[in-house]
């Protein structure tokens, strides 16, 4: 009798772990990419897969993404010790050296710590729109990945309060499991239940 209590309650914890670790629905993965950052650093998306990925496209022209880039620096004081990665991707012309001195500049005026990556010709950009948006991007848009590389939230714009929304999302996406359980194995169930 204990035998089948045990394979009950040890089928019950299973199925009820695997329903809760079940994949959310996720929109397409945004499409790997390798950029280059002040002083020449490079930067892959995916080295970055294990963390929990905000990136967000923005222009020195944009006043909602200067509003929002002192919010996303402490989003990323708070979150990165937890597993959080912030890129901020600058869309202008970086290869011009009077808009480089601009964007960095004012990377310096603001204190950002967090990469912020160049794509002059937008490639990456276009990359998302078509992959990911199906649309052109507004400035700011805002991604966050999961640990898995999923797309999990896109948020277009800025306007105050939209960090609470972030930070929810990424409190979440931290929260989540960062490995996959593995699916319902009426093999390892078995073993469970004979080793009794």
């Amino acid at each position: 009798m204990s035998t089948i209590k045990y394979f009950l309650i040890s089928a019950l914890l299973v199925c009820s772990i695997n329903t809760l670790a079940a994949e959310k629905p996720s929109l397409p993965a945004v499409p790997d990419f390798f950029l280059e950052g002040p002083s020449n650093t490079m930067v892959r998306l995916s080295d970055l897969k294990g963390q929990v990925i905000l990136i967000n496209f923005w222009a020195t022209w944009c006043r909602p993404c200067r509003i929002e880039m002192p919010v996303l620096e402490n989003l990323y004081q708070h979150y990165k010790d937890d597993g959080l990665a912030i890129l901020g991707i600058n869309i202008e012309n970086a290869s011009q050296s009077a808009k480089r001195e601009a964007i960095d500049a004012m990377i310096s005026k603001m204190k950002l710590s967090f990469p912020i990556l160049y794509d002059s010709d937008k490639n990456v950009m276009r990359n998302i729109e078509k992959h990911l948006l199906n649309k052109n991007m507004g400035m700011p848009t805002t991604l966050l990945i999961d640990r898995f590389g999923n797309t999990r939230h896109i948020h277009e714009g800025y306007r105050q309060g939209d960090d609470k929304t972030y930070q929810q999302m990424i409190e979440f996406l931290l929260k989540e499991p960062s490995k996959k359980l593995l699916p319902f194995d009426k093999k390892r169930l078995t073993f469970l239940v004979s080793s009794d």
